[in-house]
C-alpha cells in the first residue's frame, strides 16, 4: 500500500458503497470514500477486544499530513491505555467550570462553610472567577490558565490569593467527583503573592475624636442608636464585626458580664465584658419581637450593613482610611500597651492560634522602650548636674 497523498486521494472515485483506502506508512490510518463523493479521514484501532474506528476530519477541510498527525496522536494515547474515542466523547460531554461552580455551591459552600464565608465565596465566584474561566470545560483548564488568571490580579494580591484558594478547593472536589483525573489540580505549584498585613491602630487623639463624634450623633438623634452601640461594642470588646452585628439577647449574660456566642469564626466563644461594654448593652433598647441587640430598620431583623454609618462617622472624626476592623486592632494594641500578656490578649480576642496574636508582639516593646528612655534621661540629667 502506498502512502496517502493529496493527489492519490483526489484520484479516488466514489462507488455504489462506501469503501476504505489505508495508508502504507501508518498502520490504522486511512480514508473512507462515500457514494456521494465525500471523503473522510479515519483511524482504526483495537482497544481491549474491541475494534474501533474514529473519524478525524473531512478531506479538504484538513490535509493528509494534518490527518496523519491526528491519527498518530490517537495511537500514542492508545499506548497509554487511553481509548481515543472515549476520551473524545468525554471531552464533548464535559461540564463547564460554571457548572462545576454550581455543584461546588450546592455540595460544599452551602453545607460546610459558615454563612459569612459562604457569602464571600459566592461573591468571589460571581465577580472574579467565573467571568474569567467559567466558559472553559473542566478537563481543559490548565495550570497556564490559572497562572495567567492569578497574574492578571497581581495588582490586588490579597484578592488574587483568595481566589486562587477557592479555585484550588473547587478543582480538588472535581477530582473527588471524577470530573478530572487525580493529581491534575491546575492550581498546583502556583505561588501566592506576598501579602502585607495592614496594621492600623487608633491613637489616643483619634479615639478622642471618635468618642466626640459618637457623642454628638447620640445627641442629634439622626443615626440609628443600634449603629452607634455597635461601634462602641466593637471597640470595647475587640469582637469581630459579624459577632456583634448578629448578637442575640439570649447570648448576653449581664449578671456574669459575659457574651456566650454559640458560633464564631473559631467556633463557640465566651467574651468577657468590661464595665464599659456592659454599660452599652444595658443602655440598648430591647425591641419587642426582635431577638437581636443591634436592631435594623426591618421588623425582627438585625442591622445588616454598618459600612454607610462607619463612612459618615470616620469622615466627621477625620479618621481617613480607617476600617471597622481597626477597632479590633485598637482593642488589642491598648491591651498590649497597658502590660497585658499576649496569651491573655489572645483569649480576649478569641484567637485559637498563637501566631495570630503574635502580630501584636512588637507593641509590647513600647512600654519597655519608654522605660528605657525615662531611665537613660534621668541618668543623663544626673551626669549633667555633677558638672
Amino acid at each position: 500500500m502506498a502512502k496517502l497523498t493529496k493527489r492519490r486521494i483526489e484520484a479516488l472515485e466514489p462507488a455504489e458503497k462506501d469503501y476504505f483506502v489505508w495508508d502504507g506508512d501508518l498502520s490504522g490510518f486511512g480514508i473512507r470514500v462515500f457514494p456521494t463523493g465525500r471523503k473522510q479521514f479515519v483511524v482504526q484501532y483495537r482497544y481491549g477486544r474491541i475494534s474501533r474506528r474514529m473519524s478525524l476530519g473531512r478531506f479538504g477541510a484538513i490535509t493528509p499530513d494534518q490527518a496523519r498527525g491526528l491519527a498518530l496522536e490517537a495511537l500514542v494515547k492508545l499506548r497509554k491505555d487511553i481509548d481515543p474515542i472515549a476520551e473524545k466523547r468525554n471531552r464533548r460531554d464535559a461540564l463547564l467550570v460554571k457548572e462545576l461552580a454550581q455543584r461546588f455551591d450546592q455540595e460544599h459552600i452551602a453545607v460546610h462553610l459558615k454563612a459569612s464565608t459562604a457569602k464571600e465565596y459566592r461573591r468571589n465566584l460571581a465577580l472574579f472567577i467565573l467571568p474569567a474561566i467559567g466558559h472553559l470545560r473542566i478537563i481543559d483548564v490548565t495550570r497556564a490558565d490559572i497562572s495567567k488568571y492569578h497574574h492578571d490580579w497581581r495588582h490586588r494580591p490579597y484578592q488574587a490569593n483568595r481566589n486562587l484558594e477557592i479555585i484550588s478547593k473547587m478543582f480538588n472536589l472535581a477530582e473527588l467527583w471524577g470530573l478530572r483525573p487525580d493529581g491534575t489540580n491546575p492550581r498546583k505549584h502556583i505561588k501566592k503573592y506576598p501579602e502585607k498585613k495592614r496594621e492600623r491602630y487608633f491613637s489616643p487623639g483619634e479615639l478622642q475624636a471618635l468618642g466626640r463624634v459618637l457623642g454628638e450623633m447620640e445627641e442629634e438623634r439622626i443615626e440609628l442608636p443600634s449603629a452607634i452601640a455597635a461601634v462602641r461594642l466593637l471597640l470595647f470588646t475587640g469582637c469581630r464585626l459579624g459577632e456583634i452585628m448578629t448578637l442575640r439577647w439570649e447570648h448576653v449574660d449581664l449578671a456574669a458580664n459575659l457574651l456566650r456566642l454559640p458560633d464564631s469564626k473559631t467556633g463557640a466563644k465566651v467574651v468577657h465584658l468590661g464595665s464599659a461594654a456592659a454599660g452599652v448593652l444595658r443602655a440598648c433598647e430591647r425591641v419587642p419581637d426582635n431577638p437581636f441587640v443591634i436592631v435594623g430598620r426591618n421588623p425582627g431583623a438585625h442591622l445588616t450593613d454598618l459600612q454607610p454609618f462607619w463612612q459618615r462617622l470616620r469622615g466627621r472624626a477625620g479618621l481617613k482610611n480607617a476600617r471597622i476592623h481597626d477597632l479590633r486592632h485598637t482593642f488589642a494594641s491598648v491591651a498590649v500597651s497597658n502590660g497585658q500578656s499576649l496569651p491573655m490578649i489572645g483569649k480576649l480576642l478569641g484567637h485559637t492560634q498563637v501566631q495570630t496574636t503574635a502580630r501584636y508582639a512588637h507593641l509590647a516593646n513600647q512600654p519597655v522602650l519608654q522605660a528605657a528612655n525615662d531611665i537613660s534621661a534621668l541618668i543623663e540629667l544626673q551626669l549633667r548636674s555633677s558638672n
